[in-house]
């Protein structure tokens, strides 16, 4: 794996493969290859014995020309500056190619929070949130769950700012459960634009969904519900990975059997229809018509890259793809749907959260489906455009040109001040 590869390098990498088909001048592209601000903070805890630890922790703010920053919380042990600073580039693009207005953001701190309790977390993200309070709101930056964070920690951070801001304002935060001012339709936002960018480039590509073969390396939320999806579309999904290694049957298997088998011993490994146990490598080198990394980033790197017999590849995750492995899918033809499309239903999702909690009025699930749906396509519709217009050579490119333009002219179009 890559894990040597500095995203944020890779990130900027991106920028500049698209700046070359764009007549933006280079002074523009350079502001847009760096955050307006990055929070570096840290946060002493308390801990049940009593005894105090000391925490690092992050907050991103890459670019805020189309609307407020948006973008989620990590909490990791390889959370570091120069992820979030790239992680809130990615969102940065991802919200302007999905045409939605709002920013960049991203936010994480270094933990591994299966070694805390409920209460040591509490605090802790608390803490946090006391910290970007001066940051946040809904007309400045607007967090949202990522890696190893969801509807409580997103509850904690709202419950927080409105104590210390003796207000009720449900939109300083998305992703949060029902009760809360949660949407519908957000737990599957992330896995159903994964499935529906990849329904439309096998339909661009000419290639038939029914029956296609499917392997998804990561079985966290994003990566079962859209194995789940795809499944439901008539694709077979055959393999499937989590930290502790993958499973795989040719014939295929049911996916949410998979993850009930999951959530009850804590891995996809094991589960009664798997014929062989296989490495999160084997899953991402399987001859599959569609792969879904749905992990980390840097999962593929350009070693990796070569082994890589996939048609088509969705990008659950955030940068699981190198730039060098770019390169080598470029060369073998694979067609590759960016992360920033593919993934970016959870931020569109987000952004309708954001909508209802300022309206005071919330939607069926039945319309946040249909608006994501509609959203997803149109995105994919200008990505082709891009492509085909400017001969571009790969997909991701063409994701970028769209993006970095739309982002330049909000920014020209404001003027600079001071």
């Amino acid at each position: 794996m890559a894990s040597d590869v500095n995203p944020f390098e890779s990130l900027q990498s991106q920028i500049d493969e698209a700046a070359a088909h764009l007549d933006i001048e280079g002074d523009v592209i350079e502001r847009l290859k760096h955050p307006e601000r990055v929070l570096e903070t840290n946060l002493t805890v308390e801990q049940d014995d009593g005894s105090l630890e000391r925490f690092k922790a992050f907050r991103s703010q890459f670019n805020g020309d189309r609307g407020p920053y948006k973008g989620g919380i990590r909490y990791h042990p390889n959370v570091s500056r120069d992820e979030v600073k790239a992680l809130s580039g990615w969102m940065t693009y991802k919200t302007a190619i999905v045409d939605i207005p709002l920013g960049g953001g991203k936010g994480g701190i270094i933990i591994d929070p299966a070694e805390y309790s409920e209460s040591e977390l509490e605090r802790l993200t608390r803490a946090f949130a006391t910290e970007l309070r001066p940051l946040i709101g809904e007309d400045r930056d607007v967090p949202a769950p990522d890696v190893n964070t969801g509807q409580r920690e997103m509850n904690w951070i709202k419950d927080t700012y409105e104590e210390l801001e003796n207000t009720t304002e449900p939109g300083v935060i998305t992703g949060k459960n029902l009760a809360s001012g949660g949407s519908e339709g957000r737990v599957e936002a992330t896995g159903r634009s994964t499935v529906i960018a990849a329904r439309e480039a096998f339909d661009y590509l000419g290639k038939d969904l029914e029956g296609a073969t499917v392997a998804v390396q990561g079985y966290g939320n994003a990566g079962w519900i859209a194995a789940h999806l795809i499944d439901e579309m008539g694709a077979t999904v055959v393999a499937a990975s989590d930290s502790s290694g993958g499973i795989y049957n040719p014939d295929g298997f049911d996916p949410v059997a998979a993850k009930h088998h999951k959530n009850e011993t804590g891995s996809v490994v094991g589960y009664e229809e798997s014929e062989e146990e296989i490495t999160n490598e084997d899953v991402l080198t399987l001859d599959v018509d569609l792969l879904i990394p749905a992990a980390l980033e840097n999962a593929i790197d350009g070693d990796l890259a070569h082994d890589v017999k996939a048609d088509v590849i969705s990008e659950a995750a955030n940068g699981p793809l190198t730039p060098e492995a770019d390169r080598v899918l470029e060369d073998e033809d694979v067609f590759v749907i960016p992360d920033i499309l593919a993934n970016a239903g959870g931020v569109t999702v987000s952004y309708f959260e954001w909508v209802q909690n300022r309206q005071r009025f919330y939607w069926s699930e039945e319309r946040v489906n249909n608006e994501l749906e509609t959203i997803i396509v149109d995105a994919f519709d200008a990505l082709v455009e891009s492509y085909e217009e400017h001969d571009l050579d790969n997909p991701r490119t063409a994701a970028y040109v769209v993006a970095i333009e739309r982002v330049a002219n909000a920014f020209e179009e404001a003027g600079s001040f001071p």
